[in-house]
């Protein structure tokens, strides 16, 4: 990924990329910013400026060719490097996690789920096995794996990054409601579902 895009553009150039999945599949094969920008309700300056990050051969007065644009964002945002990933708590939100079947998209492999709890050991959960989460440390090694998606209750997310950064993961998709303390070494990624609602509720 490229490290002169921020945070903010890269979340754009995802939505970005889902109305240019959606386009095609309408069969629409150009596609200008004021379109983008009205979808999303945004200044179209600011689809321009991201889109020119992008090196794109597009002529935002004319339209830009919905296939290469796509193609662009999904060069400069990495989605065809496939990166490996486990998810470690296997209740509602882990489930659905695993569940959801667009992350190969995007690059994100799901390999393994990983739980404690003996009553949910061995279950299926699209396709695959939940396993004691003792097991990660050799499966991580195994499959060459540094990423993983925390949703373990709160009150374990603490002990449970502590065990990821023991088996050598270097990045945690955190969905837990805790800041996690980790080694600088260690990437964390928090999805603050709550401070999301919070903030598209907030003059409601």
């Amino acid at each position: 990924m490229n490290n002169k895009i921020s945070e903010k553009v890269i979340n754009r150039l995802t939505l970005y990329h889902c109305i240019l999945s959606d386009y095609i599949s309408k069969g629409i094969d150009v596609i200008s910013s004021k379109q983008i920008a009205t979808l999303l309700h945004i200044d179209d300056s600011q689809v321009r400026k991201d889109i020119n990050l992008l090196n794109n051969s597009g002529k935002s007065r004319v339209g830009y060719i919905v296939t290469e644009l796509k193609s662009s964002i999904e060069k400069t945002l990495g989605f065809k490097k496939t990166k490996k990933a486990f998810i470690i708590g296997a209740g509602n939100l882990g489930s659905a996690i695993a569940n959801y079947g667009n992350f190969t998209d995007y690059g994100l492999n799901i390999l393994a789920l990983f739980d404690n709890d003996p009553k949910k050991i061995g279950k299926i959960v699209n396709k695959m096995e939940i396993q004691e989460v003792s097991q990660l440390p050799k499966l991580a090694i195994e499959e060459d794996v540094d990423i993983a998606i925390l949703t373990v209750p709160g009150k374990f997310a603490q002990s449970t990054a502590d065990f990821l950064v023991e088996s050598n993961i270097k990045y945690i998709w955190n969905f837990t409601p805790v800041v996690l303390s980790v080694p600088n070494d260690v990437q964390v990624w928090n999805e603050n579902l709550m401070g999301n609602f919070l903030q598209f509720t907030y003059n409601i």
